[in-house]
């Protein structure tokens, strides 16, 4: 699951001083804040397209670390690190952040 607000407020937006910049990098792969929708798509194929580089177990849940091409809209697909969580007794892929 990628949530709406995750994206559209913190991943492209370049007024969130807590984001390090990363609106400028997804900017610069075509991403747009007013088409967030598709970097929402993007990062939901990330984690089913490419390889689980880490997992960490805590009291919170398991967290996935997925690394490489991420589909981009001018197409470079730049190798992209994104952040999952599955909460403790759930099964769903929650995003935590990407960059």
């Amino acid at each position: 699951m990628v949530p709406d607000a995750k994206v559209r407020d913190y991943l492209l937006n370049p007024d969130n001083l807590q984001n390090g910049g990363k609106a400028g990098l997804f900017a610069s792969f075509g991403f747009a804040a007013a088409e967030w929708s598709v970097l929402a798509a993007a990062l939901s194929r990330h984690v089913i397209d490419n390889e689980v580089v880490a997992e960490t177990i805590s009291a919170h849940g398991t967290k996935y670390v997925v690394r490489c091409n991420l589909m981009s809209p001018d197409g470079r697909n730049p190798c992209m690190t994104s952040v999952w969580i599955v909460d403790v007794g759930g099964s769903i892929y929650r995003l935590v952040t990407a960059f």
